[in-house]
């Protein structure tokens, strides 16, 4: 049974720019660029409790609905829109200011969301756990 998600891998142009743009608006800890087995680039960046591996290769051409959505307070909400001023990303308000979306230098979408966290959402709706077989 899954204990919990490992990492998450994207695909990216610059590891390292990447991991810079994590670490100057989520505050994310980062580790020196070093390459895999196979000799290309790759960076690391924490937050959220989750490591992401930044692999240099093509990111997503087109924005497809898919992101990752980060619980944050208003604060730092508020806080990390002002930091996304000073780099070069797309990010908006929506929400009534509850929510901050951003993608990073390659398409890929980030959402930093003030409201109440999923586990709080789906627990307050009567739910049913579904298995599925093969």
């Amino acid at each position: 049974m899954v204990a919990s998600i490992s990492h998450i891998a994207l695909v990216v142009r610059d590891p390292a720019r990447t991991a810079e743009l994590f670490a100057g608006v989520l505050g994310a800890r980062i580790v020196p660029p070093r390459p895999d087995d196979g000799g290309h680039p790759q960076s690391f960046a924490k937050f959220g409790g989750l490591w992401f591996a930044l692999r240099q290769g093509d990111g997503p051409s087109v924005r497809n609905g898919d992101h990752i959505s980060l619980h944050v307070s208003q604060d730092e909400l508020t806080a990390c829109a002002d930091k996304l001023t000073t780099f070069d990303v797309e990010h908006y308000m929506a929400r009534k200011d509850t929510a901050l979306y951003f993608t990073d230098y390659d398409n890929h979408v980030f959402e930093l969301n003030v409201d109440a966290s999923l586990d709080e959402v789906l627990a307050g709706c009567a739910q049913q756990t579904y298995t599925l077989h093969a």
